[in-house]
């Protein structure tokens, strides 16, 4: 598989780090690895609308640009390496356009895919239940179908985004007597709607990316549902790959790592052949683990879907920025775990951020363990018991 980019890639590549080294956002950063996290900046993402680096993949009839998932790589990964404040249309323009546009109805595209586009809304994705994380086909959240829509009661939890969402792309069972993964359903629901309650959850670092929402008797009409109804864990298995392959999954803690390495080289670290070698096998495997995400996105523009390779880019990728954090955090020594606020704190605490926040990048978008189950199933066809 051939990765050298075309002269036209070049371009982008050029045009995006022009763009970024003259934005006024990318100037006051306090914790640049969070940028696809807590970099919520409409105005950033509106900058990026005009240049029309918002549904770059997707067909110019919705306003998109129709070039090729590795394109949008491209973009994506110059974003992430400088901490751009992504946040607002993260999810749009990840997830939920691509799920519109296979499994949405016109009416939802025409709708939807152009106010993306143009940085308009903002989305959560309704997944996860206090019983229910990896195990999608676990939740018990029900839209009970009416003559004029759904009803929807229910808990999710972990959701990302949620107290920003104009939309909650929400996952719920539709058919209570079907099999654990039928009787499933995706639904568009408005985040003001009555009976919809969010509550902000805080995790480590301190900060509230994420909350719980609570259903209790919303009612929305029949348009909410997106593609067929019950069929919904089949389609959205598709959405997860775009959510598990992105190259975020191996740029969270790049600026970091960047500055930690200029820190370590500076102060004569280096010279420690045991530290060196430990650094060039980090080394090795980002060049590794960015080859595995390239391949991906090489699949998505032939038309493929990768289901095993997205899963296995994920679970080598964010180990691998776990294993980022550790080694950070060792190089800049205990004064490493001060947190922001601290005089003492090297970078200004943002290896201590980074260490706390890390356990999480093994979870969100499927859990290890999980994965490994489809690389086996999938990728390498072993049987499932």
């Amino acid at each position: 598989m051939d990765f050298r980019p075309t002269p036209q890639q070049d371009q982008l590549r050029r045009q995006v780090r022009e763009f970024l080294a003259n934005d006024p956002a990318l100037r006051a950063r306090p914790f640049p690895e969070e940028g696809w996290i807590l970099g919520r900046d409409p105005d950033f993402s509106r900058r990026l609308a005009q240049k029309g680096w918002i549904g770059l993949t997707w067909p110019k009839r919705y306003g998109g640009a129709e070039r090729s998932y590795l394109d949008r790589l491209i973009l994506t990964e110059e974003l992430l390496r400088v901490g751009a404040p992504v946040a607002a249309h993260w999810l749009g323009d990840r997830q939920i356009g691509p799920a519109l546009l296979a499994h949405g109805s016109e009416e939802q595209k025409n709708e939807f895919l152009p106010r993306i586009v143009r940085a308009e809304l903002s989305f959560c994705v309704g997944m996860s239940e206090p019983n229910a994380g990896s195990d999608l086909a676990a939740l018990t959240t029900q839209a009970e179908i009416g003559e004029d829509g759904f009803t929807i009661r229910g808990q999710k939890t972990w959701t990302s985004f949620a107290q920003h969402a104009d939309y909650c792309y929400l996952v719920a069972r539709t058919d209570p007597e079907a099999s654990r993964h039928r009787g499933i359903s995706e639904l568009l629901v408005p985040m003001d709607t009555p009976g919809i309650t969010m509550r902000p959850i805080r995790d480590m670092v301190g900060e509230s990316h994420f909350g719980e929402i609570f259903f209790d008797d919303v009612h929305v009409p029949r348009s909410c549902l997106i593609g067929e109804l019950n069929r919904g864990f089949h389609q959205i298995m598709q959405q997860l790959d775009f959510e598990r392959s992105g190259i975020e999954r191996l740029l969270s803690n790049y600026p970091l790592w960047r500055d930690v390495k200029r820190i370590a080289k500076e102060r004569g670290l280096t010279r420690d052949t045991v530290l060196r070698q430990r650094i060039t096998e980090i080394e090795i495997a980002w060049h590794a683990g960015r080859g595995m995400i390239y391949r991906v996105a090489a699949l998505l523009s032939e038309g493929r879907i990768p289901n095993h390779e997205a899963a296995a880019a994920k679970t080598f990728c964010t180990s691998l920025e776990q294993r980022i954090a550790e080694l950070a955090s060792e190089i800049l020594g205990p004064a490493s775990q001060l947190l922001p606020g601290s005089e003492h704190a090297p970078l200004d605490g943002r290896a201590a951020r980074n260490l706390l926040y890390a356990p999480a990048y093994t979870i969100q978008g499927g859990t290890n363990n999980i994965l490994r189950n489809i690389i086996a199933t999938r990728g390498l066809g072993l049987p499932a018991k």
